[in-house]
């Protein structure tokens, strides 16, 4: 789940492009919190770029390096944008990572100088990588220098452009592109957006609809004669905030994608043809669907707890910031006291995405402060969006009693996640998932509640249905992370594949965390064993020290070990060496890594 952005303004007024996606990047960073870059394009079709690891923050350096960018289209995030001859574009990105590595050379936009100039952004992930890594390779004949998913579809796209053999395209032949590209065995669940030199911008998006793409548009901000600058992004939200009204706004529909020539009107075409999910989750309003989610969970804590553990129930207390909207739904249908009893730090990452469970665990008390006396001998009812590992849960239910809650049940807006996410959600591991192989009553003695109550899978959808401005009764959703049907055919083998990706991703921050943990003089014997050694990945994405005992005989799914290694590099998941986090890619025009700047 990354966040991408594009831009185009009609009129070249020096960094404006790179200013707006800028202060956008702030607007989606919760989207991802790993990298973030942007990419814009100037005079004579120069490409320049500005992307790293950290925070927009950061990397931008509160905004210091926004002068750097100059350009009239550029991007943030997965867009793709063709060179044109002044500054008026640009893209930008946010990077959440589920496949690849975390080092810099695989922030994004990318950037390839064949065929036109092509600046890529890309939301989501790739289930047959291995597959057009090898296509590439053999048939296309292009060099794929990075782990990065994205980079293999930016190459598929500017294979496919090159048979055009022209020194500039067209609409038609992008479009023609886009569809080859498709039929290129390609198994997307993602959304783009592309920056092409003397061109423009293009978006399109997947023929599941799994990620959402919008479109707006306003008069010229620069106020000077016609035209007008146009935005894509991820959520309507950046657009908003960055003057473009929801009336100017269209989403981008499953299969479909769209070209902004410079100085003309967007031009659309289905490149895909639209598959099952459709029609499209588009125009359902999230708030609306939490607040269905509450009265529905309310039913279904009716239904669970018995009469006497409903009468013990003396508050209802959210847990920020999902369930700030379910919670007081919940409390209504049961007709019990609302009550607000956490205050959430905005400066701490989210738990779920730190590496390892000991730093989850001191990230959710930094996150989450204790109202003492709302919950000073009372019978609480905490309800919470979901329940994935069960680490910020136990904590919570551990902090609620240390204020001196008698009693407290558990309740989940989402029903039981048991199967990994496969489309840029990096949930969890399959083993580290609270619900995969425990019963409710055993989940309830885990995280120390007296009971836990799950929403319903068809509540749920409903739910989202109902928040809908038309009729959506056959309203089709991506549920596989429920019940393990997915919306798109998943190649075999894939998940033992995803589980070794995703560990490679965490292992380096276990590796730094370890560190830290020793420094500090905190660390354990297995941080103390991974800060001298390194760390391994097994076969299951388990990370654990490199040449310990457990190297020799760790346990992954097929019952063998994974084998010890005769040297002390650290392992790719391909065997090889693992690339240094802080390589920078070779594009001409990127900053170097200005990190110790």
């Amino acid at each position: 789940m990354c966040g991408i952005l594009a831009v185009l303004h009609a009129r070249a007024e020096g960094n404006a492009v790179a200013a707006e996606l800028h202060e956008a990047l702030y607007l989606l960073q919760h989207r991802g919190q790993d990298a973030c870059g942007i990419s814009t394009c100037a005079s004579e079709g120069r490409i320049y770029q500005c992307k790293g690891n950290g925070l927009a923050a950061k990397v931008f350096r509160d905004g210091a390096r926004v002068q750097d960018l100059p350009g009239y289209m550029g991007t943030a995030g997965h867009v793709v944008d063709m060179q044109l001859l002044s500054t008026l574009s640009g893209l930008g990105h946010l990077r959440y990572p589920t496949a690849g590595t975390s080092a810099n050379a695989e922030a994004q936009p990318f950037f390839v100088n064949s065929p036109y100039g092509i600046c890529f952004a890309h939301n989501g992930n790739l289930i047959n990588a291995p597959e057009l890594k090898d296509y590439l390779d053999r048939v296309a004949h292009r060099h794929i220098n990075t782990d990065s998913d994205s980079e293999l579809m930016l190459n598929v796209l500017a294979s496919e452009l090159n048979i055009t053999g022209k020194a500039r395209v067209n609409c038609d032949d992008v479009f023609a592109a886009l569809g080859r590209m498709y039929g290129q065995q390609l198994v997307p669940t993602h959304v783009k957006s592309n920056d092409f030199k003397g061109f423009g911008i293009v978006g399109f998006r997947d023929a599941w609809g799994i990620r959402p793409l919008v479109l707006g548009s306003r008069p010229s901000a620069s106020g000077q004669g016609e035209g007008k600058d146009y935005m894509m992004a991820s959520e309507s939200v950046a657009l908003q905030q960055c003057g473009f009204k929801s009336s100017d706004m269209q989403d981008i529909l499953p299969g479909q994608a769209v070209i902004i020539p410079k100085g003309k009107p967007p031009v659309f075409a289905t490149v895909q043809t639209q598959k099952a999910y459709c029609p499209v989750m588009d125009g359902i309003s999230v708030h609306s669907s939490r607040e269905n989610m509450g009265y529905a969970l309310a039913a279904r804590i009716k239904k669970i707890l018995s009469p006497e553990q409903l009468a013990e129930i003396q508050v209802v207390m959210p847990i920020p910031e999902t369930s700030n909207t379910i919670a007081p739904c919940v409390a209504e249908a049961l007709k019990k006291t609302y009550t607000q009893g956490f205050i959430k730090s905005r400066y701490v990452y989210r738990t779920f995405l730190m590496p390892g469970q000991k730093a989850r665990e001191r990230g959710v008390r930094r996150k989450l402060s204790l109202i003492t006396p709302q919950f000073t001998n009372k019978n609480v009812l905490l309800v919470d969006d979901s329940i994935v590992r069960g680490t910020t849960s136990r904590e919570i239910v551990s902090m609620a009693r240390e204020a001196g809650a008698k009693k407290i049940f558990f309740a989940s807006a989402a029903p039981r996640i048991r199967y990994p996410h496969i489309y840029g959600v990096d949930l969890a591991s399959p083993s580290e998932l609270i619900s995969q192989g425990r019963t409710v009553e055993e989940i309830a003695n885990h995280i120390g509640a007296e009971a836990v109550v799950f929403q319903d899978l068809d509540d749920l959808q409903n739910a989202c249905r109902q928040a809908a401005s038309d009729n959506r009764e056959k309203q089709a959703f991506e549920i596989g992370v429920f019940n393990g049907h997915y919306t798109t055919p998943v190649p075999s083998g894939y998940f033992e594949h995803l589980e070794r990706v995703r560990g490679e991703t965490k292992k380096m921050k276990v590796i730094e965390s370890a560190r830290e943990a020793v420094a500090k003089g905190s660390a354990g014997e297995t941080e103390f064993q991974i800060a001298a050694n390194g760390a391994e990945v097994t076969f299951d994405g388990n990370i654990v020290p490199s040449y310990s005992p457990a190297t020799n005989g760790v346990a992954h799914g097929g019952g063998q070990a994974l084998p010890k290694t005769n040297d002390k590099r650290k392992r790719s998941i391909d065997g090889g060496e693992r690339a240094p986090r802080r390589r920078q890619d070779i594009s001409i025009h990127n900053p170097p890594d200005f990190e110790d700047e």
